[in-house]
C-alpha cells in the first residue's frame, strides 16, 4: 500500500500530455517533447512510477543520453523520487562499461586496448603515410570524417560511394580521405588502440557475437530509456537494437526540430519513423513550455513554422506557461563594432539592474564571431565566459598569427597600407583571402584570420592624428606596428579570469542550456544560414539552429544584425528566417500565425539610429524619441511639463485632441532632444513642414525657456482646412 501510494506521489503536479507519458503501458513510448516541456522530468517520472509500483526494478533499467551531465541529472532526479539503482549513463560510458566488464571473456584473457582519447595524432600520422601534409586543423577535420563514417557504419572501401551519397563536404578528395581512413586503422591495429567508434562496435560485437554475453547483458537490462533520440547516430541505433534483443519495452524522447547534428552522422530518421516500427508504440506530444515566455515561444513556434522537409513532420506547436514577458527586440545596426557595443551596453543595463551575469548568454553561429564581443564586453566591464571554445586571443591559430604579424613588421615597407600589410603577413601562416577551406576546423581557423583581416580594416579606418603645431595636426597612416601593439592590447584586456560572467557560445554549444537573457547576434544571410548551407537539408538545419537559439531565453530575446560587417562595407540582408514582422503595434513583434512569410513591401524610408547605442530605429515611437525604449532617458521634466501645458492650451483653442497638435512620444522627443533651430526640429519624426509652420516658433521658445503665457497669450490657433 505505501509502495502503491509513493508511485502515485510521483503523479503530483504533472500536466496531463506529462502523466499520459508517465503512466503509459509497458512497450513502445515516444515522448515528442518541445524544448522546455520537461522532457526530462517525464522520463524519470515515468521511471519511479514504473519502479514504486512494482512494475520493474531499477536495476533492470538503462537510461541512456549524450552528456555526462545529462546522465548525472536523471540520476539526481531519481534519487530525490525515491529510486536508486537505475542506469543513467552516456552511450559510450554504457558501452565502455560493458566491454571492460566482459572484456576478458571476449579476448580469451588478452589486455583490454588502450583507448584513444583523441583521433587526431593517429590521423597526422596516417595522413602522412599516404603522402597528404596537414596541419592540426586540417587532421581535425580528417578525424572528423572518419568519425562521421564509422558512425555512419561506413567502411574504407565503401567511403567514397558513401560520401557522394550524403553529400558530405569532405576535407580532401574523396579518395584520398578514404586512403587516410584505411591508414589510420591499421595504425590503430599496429599500436593496439581503440577510438570511441571501436568501443561501441566491440560492444555490438560481443553481444551479437557472443550467445552467454547477449544473454548476460539482456537479462540485466530489460528496460529501455533514450534521451535526445533525434541524435542517435546509425551506430548507436545498432548498439539499443543489440541491447534491446527483439524486445520493445523502449521510451525514447525527442525533439526533430532541434535536430542540429547532421553533419556528425546524427539523424533522426530512428525517432520519425519509431511509429512505423512499432506499430503498437504510444505516442505522446508534450508541448507546453514551462521554461519562456509566451512572447518568445511565439516567435520560435513562427520561426519553425516555416520549416519543410523530414523533421517538419514532427514539428510541434508550443504552447507557453509563464506570465507574459517583454516583447522580443529586433535590432538592426549599421555594422558589427556597432551591433557588439550595443550588445554589451545592453548586458551592463541587465547586470545593474539585477541580473546576474551568468544568466546572460550571447549566442553567434561560428566561434569566430566571439571577438567583436569579447572586445565590447570588456570596454563595458562585463564579465564574460566562452562556452563550447577558446577565448579568440588563446586560439592556437590566433597566436600563431600575432607571431607572424610581429615578424613582418621588420619585413614589410612602413607605407605598405595596413590591410594589405596584414594579407602579406598571414599567407605566411597559411591563410589565403580566397574561398575558405572545406571541413569545419579548417574553415573556422580561416574564418579567425579573416577576422583578424578585418580588425585591420577596421583599424586603418581611424588614422591617428599628430599635433604639428599649437593649431594645426596631421593625420598618420597607422601602421602594421601599431596594429600589433592594438591586438596586443585587446588580448591582455581579454585574458583577465572570471569566474562568473556573460556566456558567449555558438548555437550548437548553446544546446540543452538555458538564460534568463539571451542575445541572438549576426542574423544576416551568408551567416545564419551559412553560405555553407547549398542543399535544402543543410538549409533547413540553419533553420532548426536559430529555433534552438531562440528556445534557450526564458525572460529577455534579443535578435540583431548589422547591415554591413565593417563601417562602410557592402550591405547585407536579414536571415531569410526572421518571421514576418508587425510594426503597427509600435514595438518590433514577431506574428506567429500560419501560412508562409509575405515579402514586405519595400518602402523608402529615411535611417534614424539611436542617438546613444547606434541601433537602427524601427518603431515609430521610437523613431521620434530618437532613441531605443530599452536606452536611458535624459529628459528634460521641467520643460516637459511646460510642453504638456502648451499643448493642452493649443488643443484647447483648437477644439481637438491634443494627440493631434503632438503626440506623447514627440513631447517627449523634444524635451529629451531640445532641438534649437527650425532644422533640428523638423528633424524629429512626426514634425513635418505643416507643423514646424503652426507650431515651430512657439516650440522653439519653449525650448529656449520661454514659459507657456509668453508664447500663449489667449491668442487662437486656427488650421486651415
Amino acid at each position: 500500500m505505501v509502495v502503491h501510494s509513493a508511485s502515485e506521489q510521483v503523479l503530483a503536479g504533472l500536466d496531463p500530455e506529462q502523466r499520459s507519458a508517465v503512466t503509459a503501458p509497458a512497450g513502445p513510448v515516444c515522448i515528442l517533447a518541445g524544448a522546455g516541456t520537461g522532457k526530462t522530468r517525464a522520463i524519470t517520472s515515468r521511471i519511479a512510477h514504473r519502479a514504486l509500483s512494482g512494475e520493474i526494478s531499477p536495476r533492470h533499467v538503462l537510461a541512456v543520453t549524450f552528456t555526462a551531465r545529462a546522465a548525472a541529472e536523471m540520476r539526481s532526479r531519481l534519487t530525490v523520487l525515491g529510486v536508486g539503482g537505475v542506469q543513467a549513463r552516456t552511450f559510450h560510458a554504457a558501452a565502455l562499461r560493458q566491454v571492460r566488464y566482459f572484456a576478458p571473456r571476449l579476448l580469451a584473457g588478452r589486455a583490454m586496448p588502450e583507448l584513444l582519447d583523441s583521433k587526431v595524432r593517429l590521423v597526422t600520422l596516417a595522413a602522412a603515410r599516404v603522402g597528404l601534409r596537414t596541419d592540426r586543423a586540417a587532421a581535425r577535420d580528417l578525424a572528423g570524417e572518419i568519425e562521421w563514417a564509422k558512425s555512419s557504419l561506413v567502411e574504407p572501401t565503401d567511403y567514397v560511394v558513401s560520401a557522394a551519397r550524403a553529400l558530405r563536404d569532405t576535407p580532401h578528395e574523396p579518395a584520398k580521405v578514404a586512403e587516410v581512413f584505411t591508414a589510420y586503422e591499421q595504425l590503430k591495429r599496429s599500436n593496439g588502440v581503440i577510438d570511441f567508434e571501436d568501443m561501441l562496435r566491440a560492444a555490438v560485437w560481443g553481444i551479437e557475437e557472443h550467445p552467454d554475453v547477449g544473454e548476460q547483458v539482456r537479462g540485466q537490462y530489460r528496460h529501455f530509456v533514450v534521451d535526445e533520440y533525434q541524435d542517435v547516430n546509425p551506430l548507436q541505433q545498432r548498439l539499443l537494437d543489440a541491447w534491446l534483443g527483439g524486445r520493445n519495452d523502449l521510451t525514447v524522447v525527442g525533439d526533430a526540430s532541434q535536430t542540429i547534428y547532421s553533419f556528425t552522422g546524427a539523424t533522426s530518421a530512428y525517432l520519425v519513423d519509431f511509429p512505423r516500427r512499432y506499430r503498437s508504440a504510444t505516442v505522446v506530444r508534450l508541448v507546453r513550455d514551462y521554461r519562456s515566455t509566451p512572447q518568445v515561444v511565439g516567435l520560435a513556434n513562427a520561426v519553425i513554422s516555416q520549416a519543410r522537409g523530414t523533421e517538419a513532420r514532427l514539428r510541434l506547436e508550443l504552447s507557453g506557461q509563464r506570465p507574459p514577458g517583454p516583447e522580443p527586440d529586433l535590432r538592426i545596426f549599421t555594422d558589427e563594432p556597432a551591433e557588439a557595443n550595443a550588445v554589451a551596453a545592453r548586458c551592463r543595463s541587465l547586470i545593474d539592474a539585477g541580473t546576474p551575469a551568468k544568466e546572460i548568454a550571447v549566442l553567434f553561429r561560428i566561434n569566430a564571431q566571439s571577438e567583436a564581443y569579447e572586445k565590447a564586453l570588456t570596454e563595458a566591464a562585463v564579465p564574460y565566459v566562452v562556452q563550447g571554445a577558446e577565448r579568440f586571443f588563446e586560439r592556437a591559430e590566433v597566436r600563431q598569427a600575432m607571431v607572424a604579424l610581429r615578424a613582418a613588421t621588420r619585413s614589410i615597407p612602413g607605407e605598405t597600407p595596413l590591410p594589405a600589410a596584414v594579407v602579406e603577413a598571414l599567407t605566411a601562416v597559411g591563410w589565403a583571402p580566397d574561398a575558405p577551406p572545406a571541413g569545419g576546423a579548417a574553415r573556422e581557423r580561416w574564418e579567425a584570420l579573416s577576422a583578424l583581416v578585418q580588425l585591420s580594416e577596421e583599424y586603418a579606418a581611424t588614422p591617428e592624428v599628430v599635433p604639428i603645431g599649437e593649431a594645426a595636426s596631421v593625420e598618420r597612416p597607422v601602421t602594421l606596428s601599431d596594429f600589433t601593439e592594438e591586438l596586443a592590447r585587446r588580448a591582455a584586456q581579454q585574458h583577465v579570469p572570471t569566474v562568473d560572467g556573460v556566456t558567449l557560445a555558438s548555437l550548437h554549444s548553446a544546446k540543452g542550456l538555458e538564460w534568463d537573457a539571451v542575445f541572438l547576434v549576426g542574423l544576416a544571410e551568408g551567416t545564419l544560414p551559412t553560405t555553407y548551407a547549398k542543399t535544402v537539408e543543410q538549409v533547413e538545419e540553419e533553420r532548426r539552429l536559430l529555433y534552438v537559439g531562440i528556445t534557450r531565453a526564458r525572460q529577455w530575446l534579443w535578435l540583431s544584425y548589422a547591415a554591413a560587417r565593417s563601417p562602410g562595407g557592402r550591405a547585407r540582408r536579414p536571415s531569410r528566417f526572421l518571421p514576418q514582422l508587425d510594426r503597427s503595434g509600435g514595438t518590433e513583434r514577431a506574428v506567429s500565425g500560419a501560412g508562409p512569410a509575405r515579402r514586405p513591401e519595400r518602402r523608402r524610408t529615411q535611417i534614424v539610429s539611436c542617438r546613444i547605442c547606434g541601433a537602427t530605429l524601427l518603431a515609430g515611437p521610437d523613431r521620434k524619441l530618437g532613441r531605443c525604449p530599452t536606452c536611458p532617458s535624459d529628459i528634460d521634466d521641467e520643460l516637459h511639463e511646460r510642453l504638456r501645458e502648451w499643448r493642452q492650451r493649443v488643443a484647447g483653442a483648437q477644439k481637438v485632441p491634443a494627440y493631434v497638435v503632438f503626440t506623447d512620444a514627440t513631447l517627449i522627443a523634444l524635451a529629451e532632444r531640445r532641438p534649437g533651430r527650425s532644422e533640428e526640429l523638423i528633424a524629429i519624426a512626426g514634425i513635418g513642414p505643416r507643423k514646424l509652420g503652426l507650431y515651430g516658433e512657439s516650440v522653439l521658445a519653449l525650448v529656449g525657456g520661454a514659459g507657456v503665457d509668453d508664447v500663449c497669450p489667449e491668442k487662437t490657433f486656427e488650421i486651415s482646412s
